[in-house]
């Protein structure tokens, strides 16, 4: 992923210019291997994009849980692990309920209580909360954070939405390519163990597999460790 400077789309910035703002978010926001890093252009590239936007962090879906990525500061953090934590918050609802969520003072609104009221401790006014998602899955939430009253506006919401729109994809697409990389590497650890079960056994790639399936069964792992192990246990630096 490049990591170009991005134009700020503050107020006093022409609509007419929000085409090639978002062009070149596009092109910035490419998919890498490593999800985290590209959760980190992310959060920098919608903190200088979205007008309003003070502080910015991402939460990732993960098997049902929330992780807190690449936030802009270590504020950010504590609030986005204190909405995982209560349950409540944009953050949560925007994955869970509604895709957009705006308020123009935290402390005082009465769709997050407990969380408005610790935001606003911390010295947060105004959040805007964008899901994450593509036709697939949904895959986290976009947190934007504001020291002033009211900072978001429609506008804002807009040019949010869109920008989450083309995060989502660069997420999708980072996920994907991890996903080959582990692929590609559990394919080549279990065709060396099976090369090495049939030199040993004298049999052939089927019955090497069936093999290498019966152990990890029997020793209730996942294929892929049952190959790690037996590849690293043949090997001269395994063996001693």
């Amino acid at each position: 992923m490049t990591h170009e400077s991005i134009p700020a789309a503050g107020p006093a910035e022409p609509v007419a210019d929000l085409t090639s703002v978002l062009s070149k978010i596009a092109r910035t926001l490419e998919p890498e291997l490593d999800v985290d890093r590209t959760v980190e252009h992310i959060v920098v590239a919608a903190a200088a994009t979205v007008p309003g936007a003070d502080e910015a962090g991402v939460s990732l879906l993960e098997n049902s849980q929330m992780r807190s990525v690449g936030p802009s500061s270590e504020l950010v953090t504590r609030l986005d692990q204190l909405q995982h934590q209560l349950r409540e918050g944009p953050c949560v609802d925007a994955i869970y309920e509604h895709p957009v969520y705006r308020t123009g003072d935290i402390g005082a609104d009465p769709r997050w209580p407990r969380f408005g009221k610790q935001a606003a401790d911390a010295g947060v006014v105004s959040m805007l909360g964008f899901r994450l998602f593509t036709s697939k899955a949904v895959i986290g939430a976009l947190n934007l954070y504001s020291w002033r009253r009211d900072a978001f506006d429609e506008e804002a919401e807009r040019i949010g939405e869109l920008f989450a729109a083309h995060a989502a994809v660069a997420l999708a697409g980072s996920r994907g390519l991890a996903q080959l990389q582990v692929a590609l590497k559990t394919r080549d650890v279990i065709g060396m163990a099976k090369g090495i079960l049939m030199e040993r056994h004298r049999v052939g790639p089927d019955r090497a597999f069936e093999m290498l399936v019966e152990a990890s069964q029997h020793a209730n792992i996942k294929l892929r460790d049952a190959a790690e192990w037996l590849v690293r246990s043949s090997s001269p630096e395994g063996g001693r």
